[in-house]
């Protein structure tokens, strides 16, 4: 919030000397950097805000271009971006969720900006290189067609008024109008749909408001979108193939772990269904930060982050490395271990599998093995055509050792002197995780 604050204390110091090079005249009113400061701090735990995967270049643009540029973003402990304009249209919300900071009977100051001052606000920042691209998310305020049309707006004047090409992510407010979801994603990079809750028992205990369906018929809606607007492209001609792109970047989705009691294995299954069925590029998952009172939420010292990073880490094995949640889970193991990551838990409870010989396995069991990343597994199918490969050779291929020394052989030797002895293995991963465990240290984005 401090940045930001800083940020537009900037221009409004500079606005003088500035003056003749078009600095808006809303930059003299006092009441946008209180503006900024609320409702920047409104949107701090919003963590879906990642850029990747627009490569679309937009017709007419004169102002930024992801494709070209790239969108260089970091990331704090809670998942905030640092390099977007990360921020709410309004805080006024007429909804009341039981874990969110806006929910409408908490006290705390709220404002709305107008269309221009938030158009005029992205293009300044942009302009002195203090962000990337935006990402504009809301409260729900009025109703949701009252608040989408505004952002939906505010998304159209940077593309079409102001011929802006940089990256701009939009939050589409359940409940919208398909014609705004529609206008939203032709002129954003990315749709995102918070899921906020793994099952519809939680949605209805902890946001009443909200609803499966209307939380999921915009997904489907997106989902379709992308579809016929990949098709249309395809059926222009080669050389005027630049027709109208609808969220190049795809969809996104939020997920909120810990304000409910549903078990990873039940979170996990539910992700595995919105990638296959929406197609989505990302689920966040979004550890609850405890920052309302609430009987209906449990009573946490602090936010799971060490429960979020292993569902982010199983998560990655779905998307990268074939496998299925319902390999990682049985009856007696609905929650992910948190002193293990997933895919030597996996590894440790299928003993039978191991050790694997990395002069045979196909890339399917090399991913499988704890310590083998995508791409060192890569470089062992390719290597292995030259030759054998002997233990030695895998650290040089990018092979993490110190973890896959228990799981494979070369030629038929283990690295060093050791030997498949899945207890040891147990104890040293788990020796492994204690100190390499991530520090539960809340980062501060300001």
């Amino acid at each position: 919030m401090g940045k930001a604050m800083e940020m537009v204390s900037g221009l409004i110091a500079d606005s003088g000397k500035e003056s003749n090079r078009g600095v808006p005249a809303f930059i003299h009113r006092p009441d946008l950097v209180r503006k900024v400061a609320i409702l920047a701090e409104s949107a701090r735990y919003d963590v879906s805000c990642s850029s990747s995967g627009s490569k679309a270049v937009r017709q007419g643009a004169t102002l930024g271009a992801p494709a070209h540029s790239g969108i260089c973003h970091s990331w704090a402990a809670d998942g905030r971006c640092i390099s977007l304009l990360k921020i709410l249209y309004t805080n006024v919300c007429e909804y009341n969720c039981a874990y969110c900071v806006n929910r409408g009977d908490n006290d705390l100051p709220r404002t709305t900006f107008t269309v221009g001052q938030l158009v005029d606000l992205t293009l300044n920042f942009y302009r002195r290189n203090y962000i990337e691209g935006l990402f504009l998310s809301s409260a729900v305020c009025r109703n949701p067609d009252w608040t989408m049309e505004r952002m939906v707006r505010v998304a159209e004047d940077l593309r079409r008024v102001h011929g802006f090409g940089g990256y701009i992510h939009l939050k589409v407010i359940p409940g919208s109008a398909p014609e705004l979801i529609q206008r939203a994603g032709l002129a954003a990079d990315r749709l995102s749909v918070n899921i906020e809750l793994p099952s519809e028992a939680s949605l209805r205990s902890l946001a009443p408001q909200k609803t499966r369906d209307g939380v999921l018929l915009p997904m489907l809606r997106i989902s379709e979108m992308i579809g016929e607007a990949t098709q249309d492209r395809r059926r222009l001609p080669a050389r005027t193939a630049n027709g109208p792109v609808f969220a190049p970047a795809g969809q996104t989705t939020q997920l909120i772990v810990g304000a409910s009691p549903e078990p990873d294995r039940q979170i996990l299954r539910l992700a595995e269904a919105l990638y296959g069925r929406f197609g989505l590029k990302r689920v966040y998952y979004s550890g609850y930060v405890p920052v309302s009172r609430d009987n209906r939420l449990p009573a946490l010292s602090g936010p799971p982050l060490l429960r979020e990073h292993r569902l982010y880490q199983a998560d990655w094995l779905l998307r990268y490395y074939g496998f299925q949640s319902a390999e990682l889970f049985d009856d007696q193991h609905e929650w992910l271990d948190e002193q293990l990551d997933p895919k030597a838990a996996w590894a440790l409870r299928h003993p039978d599998l191991f050790p694997v010989e990395v002069n045979r396995a196909p890339l399917e069991q090399l991913l499988r093995i704890p310590g083998i990343g995508v791409r060192s597994a890569r470089r062992i199918i390719a290597a292995r055509r030259f030759g054998p490969l002997h233990p030695e050779d895998l650290k040089k291929l990018g092979v993490v050792m110190k973890r896959a020394r228990f799981f494979v052989t070369a030629g038929g030797k283990f690295w060093q002197s050791e030997t498949w002895n899945p207890a040891r293995a147990e104890t040293v991963l788990r020796g492994l995780e204690k100190r390499g465990a991530p520090r539960m240290k809340q980062l501060s984005f300001w």
